[in-house]
C-alpha cells in the first residue's frame, strides 16, 4: 500500500512539474513572439521611410536599384510574418475555412480543399516551425535595413521629384504599387544620353512579361513624369502589326521622340530595319520602349531588358489588404484578415490576370466588411476558378485573354458566359452595361438579355477598360460556334 502511495504521488508530482514546465515554456514563447512581432513593426516602419523617400528621387546608380528591390521583398515578407504573429492565435483555433489549392500531379487541376478543424492545442513542430519563419523574417529585414546606411547617404545626392498631390505613396486608391526598382531602371534608361554623338543605333529597352502584370501601367506612370515629357517632344504609342505605318508621318516627325511599341506578336527583320531606319534618319536622341510577352524581342535591345513577373504571394497579401480594407485598421478585423489571407492564395494560383482580378475582388469587398460576405464572395470566386479551370485546360484567370467563352454562372442567377469584346462587338452600342464588380455585389441586377460587362476601368493611366460580351447558355452557344471563330482580342496588359 505504501508502494502504491508513493508511486501515485510521484505521479502527481512529476504532472504537476511537466504542467509547470509547459506553461513557463508557452508563456516564454508568447512573450518572445511578442518581442520579435515589436521589432519586426519598428523595422518595417524604418523600411516603408526609405522606400517611400527612395520612390521621389531620380536614383541612376544600378547598385541602389538593386538594394532598393532586396529591401522591398524583405518589407513584404515582414509584414506578412507580423500578420501571422498577431493573429496566429485566432487561426489556431479558427473553424472551418474554404481553401483554393493546387495539385502538382500530372492532371494539373485546380480543386477545392475543405482545411480540417484544427486541434486547439499546436504541436511543437509548428510552433518551432512559425518561429523560424518569423526569426527568418525578422533577420532578413535587420540585413536589408543594416545594409542600406550607403543607400541613404547617396540617396540624398540624388534629385528630388516633382510630386503632384494625387501622387502621393499608398495614401489613395489610385496608385501604382510596387516596382520600385523597375520604375527606377526606366526613368534612368529615358532620362540618360545612352548614345554618343554620331552613334547610328537608337537606344531600346524591351519590357517583357506575362498578361495583367502591369508593363503599360509602369510605362504610363513613368511617362507621366515631368522630366521624361520634357526630355521629348512627344511621345508615340505604336501597335507592333501596323509598325510601318510611321512611315506615312513623315513630314511631322522632328524634334526627339519617345516611340512606345506594343506587339502581340513577332515582327520580322527587315520590318524592323526599316522602321529603326528611318526613325534614325528623322530624328536624334529619339528612344524606343518595346512592351510584349514575347522574349525573343529582346534581340533589338540596346540596354538590359526589363522583366515583369508576377507579383511574389507577400507582395500580393500586402496589396489586397492594402485595397481590400482601405482606410480600416485591419486588426479591428481578425477575422477578415484570415479570409483575406484565402483571398491571396487563391489570387496568387491564377496563371494571369492577378492584378485585374485583385482589383475587382479588393472594390467589391471594401464595400461590406462582414465575415458573411467575404466567405460567400470567396465561395463564389473558388466555384468559378474551378470550373473554368477544369473546362479550359487551366488557362483562364479571373480575366482572359483567350477567344473563348468563359463561365460566369457563379456569379449570376441562371447559366451565363462570356467572351471579351473585340471590334465587332464592342459597337452594339444598344446594348445594356454593368461591371463585374456590380455583378458580383447583387447577382439580380444581371439584365434578361445579351449584355456588355466591364470586367475592370482602371483608375491610373493607361486607364484601360476590359469589356466582354456577355451571352446565356453558354455550352449551347459554344457548340454552335457563334463566338468562337472572331479575331483574338488584345490582350490586357
Amino acid at each position: 500500500m505504501e508502494t502504491a502511495k508513493s508511486a501515485i504521488a510521484s505521479e502527481l508530482v512529476s504532472r504537476f512539474i511537466s504542467f509547470l514546465m509547459n506553461k513557463y515554456n508557452s508563456s516564454s514563447h508568447a512573450q518572445s513572439e511578442k518581442k520579435v512581432a515589436q521589432r519586426l513593426q519598428h523595422l518595417l516602419m524604418r523600411a516603408g521611410t526609405i522606400i517611400e523617400e527612395a520612390d521621389t528621387r531620380y536614383i541612376t546608380n544600378s547598385g541602389m536599384m538593386m538594394q532598393l528591390k532586396i529591401l522591398s521583398e524583405a518589407m513584404y515578407r515582414g509584414y506578412s510574418e507580423l500578420d501571422n504573429l498577431r493573429y496566429c492565435a485566432l487561426q489556431d483555433s479558427a473553424g472551418c475555412f474554404d481553401k483554393v489549392s493546387i495539385n502538382d500531379s500530372s492532371s494539373s487541376s485546380l480543386h477545392l480543399a475543405i482545411r480540417s478543424k484544427r486541434s486547439r492545442t499546436t504541436t511543437g513542430k509548428d510552433n518551432k516551425q512559425k518561429r523560424h519563419e518569423s526569426h527568418a523574417a525578422l533577420e532578413s529585414l535587420e540585413i536589408a535595413i543594416a545594409n542600406m546606411a550607403e543607400f541613404i547617404v547617396l540617396l540624398g545626392g540624388c534629385e528630388r521629384m516633382s510630386r503632384r498631390p494625387y501622387d502621393v505613396y499608398l495614401y489613395t486608391d489610385n496608385f501604382m504599387f510596387g516596382r520600385h526598382s523597375e520604375k527606377q531602371k526606366l526613368l534612368s534608361f529615358l532620362l540618360q544620353h545612352n548614345n554618343p554623338p554620331g552613334d547610328q543605333a537608337l537606344a531600346v529597352l524591351p519590357i517583357i512579361g506575362g498578361a495583367g502584370v502591369g508593363k503599360k501601367t509602369l510605362v504610363a506612370h513613368v511617362c507621366a513624369d515631368e522630366r521624361v515629357r520634357s526630355r521629348f517632344s512627344s511621345i508615340l504609342h505604336l501597335n507592333g502589326h501596323n509598325l510601318l505605318t510611321i512611315l506615312d508621318h513623315g513630314r511631322t516627325m522632328f524634334g526627339t521622340k519617345l516611340i512606345v511599341i506594343e506587339f502581340a506578336s513577332d515582327v520580322g527583320e527587315d520590318e524592323w530595319k526599316k522602321f529603326h531606319s528611318f526613325l534614325i534618319g528623322m530624328s536624334t536622341g529619339s528612344k524606343i520602349i518595346i512592351i510584349s510577352k514575347l522574349k525573343r524581342l529582346t534581340r533589338f535591345r540596346s540596354v538590359q531588358p526589363i522583366f515583369l513577373s508576377v507579383l511574389s504571394y507577400d507582395e500580393l497579401r500586402y496589396l489586397f489588404k492594402t485595397l481590400a480594407f482601405g482606410s480600416v485598421d485591419p486588426a479591428i478585423h481578425p477575422r477578415l484578415v484570415q479570409l483575406a489571407d484565402e483571398f491571396s492564395k487563391m489570387l496568387h494560383n491564377l496563371p494571369s490576370g492577378t492584378l485585374i482580378s485583385t482589383n475587382i475582388l479588393a472594390d467589391v469587398l471594401r464595400l461590406n466588411l462582414s465575415v458573411q460576405f467575404w466567405r460567400c464572395i470567396l465561395e463564389k470566386a473558388l466555384r468559378y476558378v474551378k470550373r473554368n479551370y477544369s473546362t479550359c485546360g487551366g488557362r483562364s484567370s479571373m480575366l482572359t485573354d483567350q477567344a473563348h467563352l468563359v463561365d460566369i454562372t457563379d456569379y449570376t442567377l441562371h447559366p451565363l458566359s462570356m467572351i471579351a469584346c473585340t471590334a465587332d462587338v464592342s459597337i452594339k452600342k444598344e446594348l445594356p452595361r454593368i461591371t463585374l464588380g456590380e455583378l458580383i455585389r447583387d447577382p439580380s441586377v444581371t439584365p434578361t438579355q445579351d449584355f456588355i460587362l466591364i470586367a475592370w476601368e482602371s483608375r491610373i493611366p493607361p486607364h484601360d477598360s476590359f469589356p466582354h460580351f456577355v451571352i446565356s447558355h453558354a455550352q449551347g452557344a459554344h457548340e454552335g460556334g457563334a463566338l468562337t471563330g472572331r479575331k483574338r482580342s488584345r490582350a490586357p496588359i
